[in-house]
């Protein structure tokens, strides 16, 4: 049997169904043969999800035991963190004792040329205009990850130009910090892009809505705002590095990994992790987004 596949996503309550889909048929379009199976680590969305659809899901280390009663030895957990924060880590701690042996897929930005090709990614969706300054939001962290927010703002300007800014909701560089230097540089425009995986309930709340958002804020200190309403899990060029790194997770196990027979000789009972069993009005019909 393939290695199978469990795409671990921290779950959001808002727009995501269309980012998985997409993220869900272009790995499946990828590993051709490979099970694809999703799990949500946030409790919050697992019960809001219940309550209000009535759909049970699964947690990764669920997941895993289920995978090792259908006879699986090996899979690879690929997570969708933007970086190895708190959360990153805690999938690490959960799988750490599946029965099952894992194989972790790298968050979006773990090497120089993830950073280089996020870069690449986020210039040709979102490339500013003359004047513009190019303006992306993070959800910021207290881990010792919060370092790559700086450092992909200072890849993107050293490729792109001075115009880039990169913030955060909570952490630094903070609002205020990238305000000053947009309106010290003399930009007469914003683009503001959320640099989320999806555009959930962060974007609407912080970036985009009330006196203190981003969106506010820019257009208080003068400048015409515009808001690029995706998150960067509708852009190809993003989804193919994570795809990359799903690659990579599989050629590190052994050619020769084997699997057991199957628990009660068959599927497990009851399992229901793959993103249709969870989102039934999956669309095959769904692109990736165009240039802004």
């Amino acid at each position: 049997m393939p290695i199978p596949i469990l795409v671990t996503a921290f779950g959001t309550t808002t727009k995501a169904l269309e980012t998985y889909s997409l993220m869900d048929i272009a790995i499946r379009q990828e590993f051709p043969g490979h099970e694809v199976h999703w799990a949500f680590s946030s409790r919050m969305v697992k019960d809001r999800l219940h309550r209000a659809r009535q759909v049970e899901i699964k947690h990764p280390h669920q997941v895993l035991l289920d995978l090792q009663q259908q006879g699986h030895v090996w899979a690879v957990v690929q997570s969708l963190h933007l970086l190895a924060g708190h959360e990153f880590f805690r999938l690490l701690e959960e799988v750490s004792s599946s029965p099952v042996r894992t194989s972790i897929g790298l968050p979006l930005l773990s090497s120089l040329a993830d950073y280089q090709r996020l870069a690449e990614a986020l210039i040709r969706q979102h490339g500013p205009m003359p004047g513009e300054a190019l303006v992306l939001v993070g959800h910021g962290t207290d881990h010792p990850a919060w370092s790559a927010y700086p450092a992909l703002e200072a890849i993107m300007r050293q490729r792109y130009g001075p115009g880039v800014y990169v913030g955060v909701i909570e952490g630094y560089p903070d609002q205020d910090q990238v305000v000053r230097e947009i309106v010290k540089a003399g930009h007469r425009a914003a683009k503001l892009v959320p640099l989320m995986l999806v555009a959930g309930r962060h974007f609407q709340e912080d970036l985009t809505e009330g006196e203190d958002s981003w969106r506010a804020v820019l257009a208080a200190a003068g400048l015409q705002v515009e808001v690029a309403a995706a998150g960067l899990g509708t852009q190809e060029g993003v989804v193919r590095i994570f795809l990359d790194h799903i690659r990579a997770a599989l050629e590190v196990i052994p050619a020769t990994a084997g699997q057991r027979p199957a628990v009660g000789g068959g599927r497990a009972a009851g399992t229901l992790s793959t993103l249709e069993s969870v989102f039934p009005e999956q669309q095959e019909s769904l692109q990736f987004a165009g240039r802004d």
